[in-house]
């Protein structure tokens, strides 16, 4: 008999204990997100798949056109041609060599030069006269207290403020200028030049 009552106790724990993780699972599926069981899902991968974007290092600067830079300088000729020179000079009334180039390369380029010829000359890096491009500021060291400059347009034309016929285009072979020409500068690189004269188109 005391066997039986024993055997009966742990029937009833076994069960009871079974039991009682079932009701939990129905609870937890009552009040819980389901359980998400883990398998293997075969994936399509499309066929065309977007490049990689690309790093800066793979990037390569696009061929510049000299035609680009030389038709931004001759607008700006024909933007100032006969514009009286006037020492001091900013505007189309009058003007001088720095002050014009101040305005070339602001509106052609979108690029701000300083406002004097000594300052001007300190821009980029020099550049040989056998070695000129377009957009290169050219310097000469005339007779007098002031030095002048211009910017090649290329062909051997550079465009500037001449103190006697105001502003024009000038051969660099002239036997003045020639003979005072003193060096030439690239104030900014021939890639970005062109670059910024579709900036200098947005704005």
């Amino acid at each position: 008999m005391l066997r039986r009552t024993a055997m009966g106790l742990a029937l009833a724990i076994v069960i009871s204990g079974c039991s009682a993780p079932v009701k939990q699972q129905q609870v937890n599926a009552q009040y819980s997100l389901p359980l998400v069981k883990t398998r293997t899902v075969a994936v399509d991968i499309p066929k065309s798949v977007p490049p990689a974007p690309q790093k800066i290092r793979d990037f390569r600067p696009q061929s510049v056109s000299p035609a680009v830079i030389r038709k931004a300088l001759l607008d700006e000729h024909q933007r100032w041609v006969g514009t009286p020179y006037v020492l001091g000079g900013t505007t189309h009334r009058g003007i001088d060599c720095s002050a014009l180039m101040q305005h070339v390369f602001g509106e052609a380029f979108a690029f701000e030069l300083p406002r004097t010829t000594e300052e001007q000359v300190l821009e980029g890096d020099r550049v040989a006269e056998q070695n000129l491009k377009a957009g290169d500021l050219v310097f000469f060291q005339p007779p007098g207290p002031y030095n002048h400059v211009g910017v090649y347009v290329g062909d051997g034309y550079f465009l500037h403020a001449s103190s006697s016929q105001g502003v024009k285009l000038s051969r660099l072979d002239n036997v003045y200028w020639k003979r005072y020409y003193w060096q030439a500068r690239r104030p900014v690189e021939r890639t970005q030049l062109a670059q910024r004269v579709m900036l200098a188109n947005e704005g």
